[in-house]
């Protein structure tokens, strides 16, 4: 299974189409958006490329390829004009770990909580298990870091960074999960970042 993750494309039809050339030249089955997609909100310049109908015309046409958690820039009128879901906060995935130690044996999963990250972050955490990954966009900034929760549980929180906005000199960028790992790429498919997930095992 291979899935590709992308945020924060605020409108710009020049990153939204430069996303989805990536994730063709990917070979992702799915494309899991974290969020703000089609308005660039009142703390951001508008992105190079600034055309929302641009944006939504893409996007509806390949909508069964689509998984989508709501941003804080995304609103009813935004799910008026998309033809797939955009509102739910959250959504859970359970994807394998990539630690089976023999072939055609059981694979344990590892769960993932992807959100935006405007409710749920390192500071607001939701409910997760020991082990369990919590994935969000937001902040513009990739990240892949081990926290540790109050209860001394760990988790893994990753951070693909901004399609068309980022910050603090990171890449447009987009992350890929396959095999048990995430990859952080730039918007022309050069990895800057990696991590397995069976390297806690």
């Amino acid at each position: 299974m291979k899935l590709m993750i992308a945020s924060d494309i605020h409108g710009s039809a020049l990153y939204c189409r430069r996303m989805l050339e990536a994730y063709e030249r990917e070979g992702a089955g799915r494309l899991l958006l974290l969020g703000d997609i089609l308005y660039h909100g009142p703390r951001n310049d508008l992105p190079e490329g600034y055309a929302p109908r641009e944006v939504i015309a893409m996007l509806n046409s390949m909508k069964d390829q689509i998984l989508c958690v709501r941003g804080n820039c995304d609103t009813e009128v935004d799910q008026m004009v998309l033809e797939f879901p955009i509102m739910a906060d959250y959504c859970f995935l359970e994807l394998p770990c990539g630690c089976a130690q023999e072939e055609n044996t059981h694979q344990d999963l590892i769960t993932l909580f992807a959100t935006h990250g405007h409710v749920f972050h390192p500071h607001h955490l939701p409910p997760l298990r020991d082990g369990d990954i919590l994935l969000n966009g937001h902040t513009h900034i990739p990240a892949c870091e081990e926290i540790l929760d109050m209860k001394g549980g760990t988790y893994q929180y990753l951070n693909p960074g901004s399609v068309s906005i980022p910050k603090e000199g990171s890449a447009h960028s987009y992350m890929v999960y396959e095999n048990g790992g995430f990859a952080w790429k730039n918007l022309e498919g050069e990895e800057y970042m990696k991590w397995k997930t069976d390297s806690r095992f």
